[in-house]
């Protein structure tokens, strides 16, 4: 077990393999010792049936939680070795039902005592253990289905990589990636508009010189994501948060998150009250991101971007 301990538990996987090897042998061996003629993949299925009644594949399949083609290269394994059958369905000649045959039925039989004897051989085991691996499967099982284990890598894959990214204020040196950032996301779904120029040629007197404010992302010292917050006048609300754009090469580092909530808390530290924003519903990301930041959809204002099919506030 050297291996494990030192990969630790990424290698969870490799060793609930390497213990599932172990006990699938062991199973093979434990048919033998009854006197059964009988492969372990066979038996979820099998038990299913044995339960006397009759049932389709598609049922078998959801109630042990197997894909359809899987139970059925079973079944026709099992109705090889002749231990079921298939019989039509008296009023639906389109489906066949699945029943034991007499050898299946006698296996069945045998199957009692060992499954017996099996389940007490395991509580055994539990209750020379410290920890009762049963019950820790059916939470593992919970918590998978609540959250894989893809999403939760890929969560702290984020927050690491989170920790290269610095959060700075607009300088000069910023105008060409404030730009070329968002022209780029912009060209690939939509075209460059009037307003789009104006703010991206012009941030210091359309942006900063009327009380905004420009972020700007540096991961690893290259800007790689930048933020606006436009001053709104003769409107509800105080700012617009707007051109937000992060480079392809750094998208899943969480970056867009990082600028947004550094734009909200930034239009909180002035004092405002309500923050606007347009977009488009084709960029789902972006919109699932304004959602987590607490932005929620208005309807009915004027804007200048036929882009726009979606408008959201955030009440501070």
């Amino acid at each position: 077990m050297d291996f494990f301990n030192k990969v630790g538990k990424a290698a969870l996987g490799s060793r609930l393999r390497l213990m599932t090897a172990a006990i699938t042998d062991d199973a093979s061996k434990i048919y033998e010792l009854y006197g059964v003629e009988f492969i372990p993949k066979w038996f979820p299925v099998f038990y299913t049936l044995a339960e006397e009644r009759e049932i389709t594949i598609t049922e078998i399949a959801s109630e042990i939680g197997h894909s359809q083609p899987s139970v059925s290269k079973i079944m026709r394994e099992l109705i090889a070795a002749g231990l079921v059958e298939e019989i039509e369905k008296a009023d639906d000649k389109r489906k066949n039902n699945i029943i034991l045959t007499q050898k299946g039925t006698a296996i069945s039989q045998v199957f009692k005592n060992q499954l017996q004897d099996i389940d007490f051989a395991i509580e055994e085991m539990i209750l020379q253990s410290k920890h009762n691996l049963w019950a820790a499967l059916e939470e593992w099982e919970f918590l998978l289905s609540q959250k894989s284990l893809l999403k939760r890598v890929s969560e702290q894959k984020k927050k690491r990589e989170s920790k290269n990214v610095e959060i700075v204020e607009y300088k000069p040196q910023y105008k060409e990636p404030f730009k070329a950032l968002n022209v780029e996301w912009i060209s690939k779904y939509f075209e460059m508009e009037e307003a789009d120029y104006k703010a991206l040629d012009n941030p210091e007197d359309y942006i900063l010189n009327k009380g905004g404010k420009i972020l700007v992302a540096l991961y690893d010292n290259e800007p790689v994501g930048v933020c606006a917050l436009i001053k709104m006048n003769d409107s509800e609300y105080d700012f617009e948060m707007a051109k937000m754009a992060v480079s392809p090469k750094a998208q899943g580092k969480n970056i867009g998150y990082l600028l947004g909530n550094a734009i909200v808390n930034a239009a909180k530290q002035s004092g405002a009250k309500k923050i606007y924003l347009e977009s488009n519903t084709i960029l789902k990301p972006a919109i699932n991101l304004y959602y987590k930041l607490g932005f929620e959809k208005v309807f009915g204002l004027s804007t200048p971007y036929k882009r726009c099919n979606i408008q959201m506030e955030l009440v501070l």
